[in-house]
């Protein structure tokens, strides 16, 4: 057995009871379509995924996914719940060579040029291409005998009872032409990402206006793979020197396998990498640690740089409506998109996907009211996170309440403890990992550590303070 995760689980996914029902559709196929898709599988007779894209035996990036250039990977967390989703996922990847390792003993984390202390932590992440990895998720369904996908076809508006009460299907028409034509559900999931028109559908019948947060950080990263010389791992899988405030300049340097990496450079608030060879590798040695400048400053770069923006994070609050149709769930970026640098999307994805299997148990029917109820307290630790670590950042507009200003101080001198205390760098590794809850790390044991090294770290700073006491911000 793989020592990499030996608690993997390999249980099967809860086989629901009850009736089978009719027809589910699923719009959007990628990761959180995907993995939605396979729970409906237990309990409709049918599964119609619809993607404007041609999805299947592609493990190349396309258009519908617009940041699929771009490494990707699955959190701690994420990699738990796609195992027990889809049991045997991890070992199937691991067999077909998808990179992946320790949370906190293979992937090197640096925050203001210090690098958290390297544990074993027993926590997997999954990295890799994102096409790469969305093709092992897509096997799963595809191989199910109820499942089909209606590939280059474009969601035209959904159908629905004379008094908009229930949602009963989706008007569709292929992308290269052709008659409109409706595909009548039992329950319709958009997953369209980032992009879904499903708050628009809900106004014009009648619902009125999903509320929305947004936090703008205005992101950018460029990403360029390489053939490596030499190798900079050494067992690792991923360097990451993360943007703070005092050094907003970022990369993440993920091995691909063989002598292939992938480099993604992150720049905040309007900066945007260069994509041209010369001004990517002058941006890497601007980083406030050298090993991604290291690592390829003589390797041989692979196809050109892709560049994606990232506006904003957006959550929509269908969980605050006060009426909703039945028949219509909204799942993923849909419903939430994160600033990608914190990892989160795909495993906000499966953490969605658990939910609607949960609420689909024992033949109960789904009521989006509660559905959306429980995703939104899926969703709130992996967006306080974002959210808190976006409003550090001074030129992010933004409330900044005493508690945020709070937390992210402290967390600033956890993160600095933590480069000596491995106690507190895999506390803090399990947190962004998703597996513990935020509040786990004001807990008076990582407290009393964090202040333990208070003194050394203001000598280490040149900080006047001597006080002792905790920072308000």
């Amino acid at each position: 057995m793989n020592t990499l995760f030996p608690n993997s689980l390999r249980r099967e996914a809860s086989i629901m009871t009850g009736a089978r029902r009719g027809t589910a559709v699923v719009l959007g196929a990628s990761i959180a379509g995907l993995f939605s898709a396979y729970v409906l599988s237990r309990v409709h007779e049918r599964v119609v995924l619809v993607d404007r894209d041609e999805v299947l035996g592609t493990e190349s990036p396309r258009r519908g996914v617009p940041q699929g250039h771009h490494v990707h990977g699955l959190l701690a967390n994420g990699q738990l719940m796609a195992e027990e989703l889809m049991p045997g996922l991890t070992e199937d990847m691991l067999a077909a060579g998808v990179p992946m390792g320790d949370l906190g003993g293979q992937l090197r984390w640096y925050f203001n040029g210090r690098r958290l202390a390297p544990v074993r932590t027993g926590l997997v992440v999954v990295g890799g291409d994102r096409a790469v990895l969305e093709s092992h998720v897509r096997s799963r369904v595809e191989r199910l005998p109820n499942t089909e996908f209606l590939q280059g076809t474009d969601v035209v508006s959904p159908v629905h009872d004379p008094g908009a009460s229930r949602v009963t299907g989706v008007r569709v028409q292929a992308r290269d032409g052709g008659p409109e034509r409706v595909l009548s559900a039992d329950l319709v999931v958009d997953a369209t990402g980032r992009g879904s028109r499903a708050p628009v559908w809900l106004e014009s019948m009648g619902y009125g206006r999903v509320p929305e947060e947004r936090v703008k950080i205005g992101l950018a990263y460029t990403t360029r793979r390489f053939r490596l010389r030499s190798d900079p791992f050494g067992g690792d899988v991923s360097v990451n020197p993360v943007a703070t405030p005092a050094h907003p300049r970022g990369a993440f340097l993920t091995t691909l396998g063989e002598d292939r990496c992938g480099v993604s450079l992150t720049g905040v608030l309007g900066e945007t990498p260069p994509a041209d060879l010369e001004g990517f590798l002058d941006y890497t040695r601007s980083l406030p640690v050298p090993d991604v400048h290291e690592a390829i400053r003589d390797a041989e770069p692979l196809g050109e740089a892709a560049t994606f923006r990232f506006p904003a994070s957006v959550r929509r609050r269908y969980e605050r409506m006060r009426r909703l149709p039945s028949g219509l769930l909204v799942v993923g970026d849909a419903a939430c998109t994160f600033n990608p640098v914190y990892g989160q999307g795909m495993t906000m994805a499966a953490l969605q996907a658990r939910v609607l299997r949960d609420h689909l148990r024992d033949g109960a029917r789904i009521t989006p009211a509660a559905f959306f109820r429980a995703t939104a307290r899926a969703l709130d630790p992996a967006w306080s996170i974002a959210v808190g670590g976006d409003l550090a950042f001074p030129g992010v507009q933004g409330r900044r309440t005493p508690m945020v200003r709070f937390v992210n101080a402290y967390l600033d001198r956890l993160r600095h403890a933590a480069h000596g205390d491995a106690r507190l760098s895999e506390a803090f590794l399990r947190v962004i990992g998703l597996v513990d809850p935020p509040q786990r790390l004001l807990a008076p044991a990582s407290a009393l550590r964090v202040l333990r090294t208070r003194t050394a770290s203001d000598e280490d700073r040149n900080e006047p303070s001597r006080s002792g006491t905790a920072p308000t911000g």
